[in-house]
């Protein structure tokens, strides 16, 4: 006894347990999972993190830029300031002087006595030797010996005019931002779309399986009685038959639908970032009557609104505009380019002390100037090409706004439709369950055959999927016309 009262318990417990794991979700719950958890919006809102950094960039083009060099270079031989046979002279000057003075003086020197003579020549040999030794030093300190070269620099350049390339530059950006951001709303109406479809797939699925499981268990009823009548002798068993066909249409019927049910739901979970097997109950699936959840729609159904919010519509205005910067940017190839520059170079060996072997540097400031002369039409063709890109995407825009006009039209007359056939199916079910009462009635008085019972179960069946049907068309068909307008929040 105790162990049947256990197992009771940890049955009762299971169930409970089962129970809270079920997720409640509603269509808003499922919307902002499925925003979160989308991997296409990620990637627009990654794509939207990049446009602005491209601005950023662009924006920097205007401010002066400033560039560190630095570098070492080694060379097998060194320049030279002197040439050779001034190197020659300068080594050997006091000899070359001396024996300029010799065939000058030498007659006159020979007269004298020879204790002068003795005396002269020691003193031109001192001046020859100091001579020699002066030239040898202007031949060195003239060496640049600059085999070991080390340089750098520091260079500023701020662009002064570019011939408006560095705005249509900065226009490109902004406009590339504005596609990053008009795709990332594009992408999450598409994503609220496909969420809103799968939402209202599973809750018409459910109401269908109960409708399934209700017609089931009618038919399944009315097969007991009509077998019930066979053993009395007041049915034949042809109409068992019968009956027992529809009993099995039916379990078809619910079969199907469970399985429908269970693959919409995976895909709602997929969508909403969930795990695919994740139980989960949806908020509408438990209202009686689906239009009572219906949202009205007071939105205008103008073709000017669309052309207001459609992102499809934005982007392609953006593509025109893109263009347009294009031509503005390759046509500033054809006008003049100035720049302003400034810095400050060091090296060594340095130039400014007789190649000495230190660090030296200058400031330098200066304007460069760029200006095409010739380049055989290139940048005029490409001029023209781009032109021809902006006719493109001027055509290409004018055509989306025709299409998605009539989109609108089609969208709302849809919607229009969708809630006359609602009517229409309400009405259909008042009269199907009035026909159904009045069969099982005249079928318990005997008054009516089985076959007519069957058809009036049918009609029934009938009558109420098509009033699911026509209240889910009227949901989808909002949806549809809230994305035609580019206003599905």
């Amino acid at each position: 006894m105790y162990r049947q009262f256990l197992t009771i318990c940890l049955l009762i417990a299971g169930g409970c347990s089962a129970v809270s794991a079920q997720r409640l979700l509603n269509l808003d719950s499922c919307r902002a999972l499925a925003l979160q958890n989308n991997k296409q919006l990620a990637v627009s809102r990654v794509k939207q993190e990049v446009a602005a950094n491209v601005r950023k960039s662009a924006r920097t083009k205007y401010l002066p830029h400033v560039n560190l060099f630095g570098g070492y270079e080694w060379t097998s031989r060194e320049v030279s300031i002197l040439n050779d046979g001034q190197k020659s002279v300068l080594g050997n000057l006091g000899t070359g002087l001396m024996s300029q003075v010799q065939s000058k003086i030498g007659s006159y020197v020979a007269q004298l006595p020879a204790e002068l003579q003795a005396a002269l020549a020691g003193d031109m040999a001192k001046a020859v030797g100091v001579l020699d030794g002066a030239g040898q030093q202007i031949v060195s300190d003239f060496r640049t010996d600059t085999r070991n070269i080390f340089a750098g620099a520091v260079m500023l350049t701020q662009p002064i005019f570019m011939g408006g390339a560095i705005k249509a530059l900065n226009n490109m950006a902004d406009i590339g931002e504005q596609i990053a951001a008009n795709s990332a709303e594009g992408s999450r109406q598409s994503t609220l779309f496909n969420i809103d479809k799968a939402y209202w797939q599973v809750v018409s699925l459910h109401h269908k399986q109960k409708l399934a499981q209700s017609y089931y268990d009618l038919v399944k009823k009315f097969d007991g009685d009509v077998q019930k009548m066979i053993k009395e002798g007041v049915a034949t068993r042809s109409e068992g038959l019968s009956v027992s066909v529809k009993v099995n249409e039916a379990e078809m019927t619910l079969t199907k639908v469970n399985d429908g049910l269970v693959l919409s739901k995976m895909l709602l979970c997929q969508l909403c970032g969930l795990p695919v097997n994740e139980q989960v109950t949806l908020a509408d699936e438990a209202a009686d009557d689906l239009s009572g959840v219906t949202v009205t729609s007071g939105i205008s159904s103008s073709a000017e609104t669309a052309f207001q919010n459609r992102p499809e519509l934005k982007i392609l205005s953006n593509m025109v505009d893109m263009s347009r910067e294009t031509t503005h940017l390759l046509k500033a190839g054809n006008l003049p380019q100035v720049m302003l520059m400034g810095g400050y170079a060091i090296s060594n060996p340095n130039p400014f002390n007789g190649w000495e072997k230190k660090f030296g540097g200058f400031f330098n400031v200066g304007v460069m100037v760029r200006v095409p002369v010739w380049n055989w039409g290139d940048v005029a063709y490409k001029v023209r090409a781009s032109k021809g890109a902006t006719t493109i995407a001027s055509l290409q825009l004018d055509e989306a706004r025709e299409k998605i006009e009539l989109q609108v039209s089609q969208c709302a007359f849809q919607l229009s439709e969708a809630n006359k056939k609602l009517e229409m199916a309400k009405a259909s079910t008042r009269r199907a369950d009035e026909n159904l009462r009045t069969a099982n009635l005249g079928f318990s008085e005997g008054v009516i055959s089985p076959s007519t019972v069957l058809e009036a179960q049918t009609a029934w069946l009938q009558a109420q999927s098509e009033k699911i049907d026509a209240e889910i068309d009227v949901k989808l068909s909002h949806v549809n016309l809230q994305k035609a307008l580019g206003v599905l929040e």
